[in-house]
């Protein structure tokens, strides 16, 4: 017997089958379109397998509320088809069996937590920077949701007094994503991140916002681990100086550990959602 997991993103699902120590054994990526276009096909994969459990990490918002009952959908996400789409619901009533729901980021935090960079730990953030921000928490071993799931990539930033940018958010404008996430970066600079490596100024710019993120996540939720994973996060060269300008706004008020161990990328790397979409199958179990 084994488990399903699904890391539903905005961009691609990916679809595994693995078991309770979180090996893959077999994954598929899938682009998502509408659901009618891209369930059909998650389903037929995860029918080939006796499952005794599936994991989801979704895209949000999402409705982690297990006495709502709308638990288990797609909420006021702007991804067209997707908004009030009931995931959970969608996927129980194909496979007969139990379900694991809850964000993608959330389900990233899970993993790492439990197989990547904040074993043995307690607690851990996960943010990932890419098409959008959002962050996931785990906090004395229990995946941070209240009124609803965290949504850390909407908080508001001060801004660089020089940077004009209006920001690309449709809700907020010039929140964090609206500011910092890879669209952003793209629109405000012309290139895609990638194609920025060598433009110090990119970076700088980057930091500064990313920084003030982590400073107010710190004070409030006081991690032992933060990961900061998504394509954004693949410039290494942003690290050094999320953990400077972190260092001056923190101006010795809290007692960090050493930054470079403190804040770093995904012990999993790309795994580190589709792995804590296991470990939420495992749990529904």
């Amino acid at each position: 017997m084994v488990y399903g997991a699904i890391e539903a993103g905005g961009t691609k699902f990916v679809c595994a089958v693995g078991d309770e120590k979180g090996h893959i054994i077999e994954s598929i990526q899938l682009p998502t379109k509408t659901p009618d276009e891209t369930m059909p096909s998650v389903i037929d994969f995860f029918k080939r397998y006796e499952l005794k459990a599936l994991g989801i990490g979704s895209f949000g918002p999402v409705d982690v509320n297990k006495e709502s009952l709308t638990y288990g959908n797609i909420t006021s996400t702007p991804k067209p088809g997707w908004r009030d789409f009931p995931f959970a619901r969608t996927m129980e009533q194909a496979l007969k069996i139990p379900i694991g729901f809850n964000t993608d980021v959330n389900a990233a935090a899970l993993g790492e937590l439990t197989h990547g960079a904040a074993k043995g730990l307690g607690s851990c953030l996960y943010i990932t920077v890419g098409t959008g921000i959002g962050g996931g928490a785990v906090v004395r071993n229990n995946m941070l949701q209240g009124l609803s799931h965290p949504e850390m990539g909407h908080i508001l930033v001060r801004r660089l007094p020089s940077d004009s940018y209006i920001g690309k958010c449709p809700y907020h404008g010039d929140c964090l994503e609206g500011l910092a996430a890879g669209p952003a970066i793209e629109e405000r600079w012309g290139k895609k991140g990638a194609d920025l490596a060598g433009q110090p100024e990119v970076w700088e710019l980057e930091a500064y916002y990313l920084a003030q993120a982590l400073m107010q996540y710190i004070l409030i939720l006081s991690p032992e681990k933060i990961i900061l994973g998504g394509g954004v996060m693949k410039q290494s060269q942003v690290f050094p100086l999320i953990r400077e300008k972190l260092n001056e706004l923190n101006n010795g008020y809290i007692a960090l550990p050493e930054l470079a161990d403190f804040i770093v990328p995904p012990g999993l790397g790309d795994q580190a959602g589709i792995t804590g979409a296991l470990m939420l199958a495992l749990a529904a179990e």
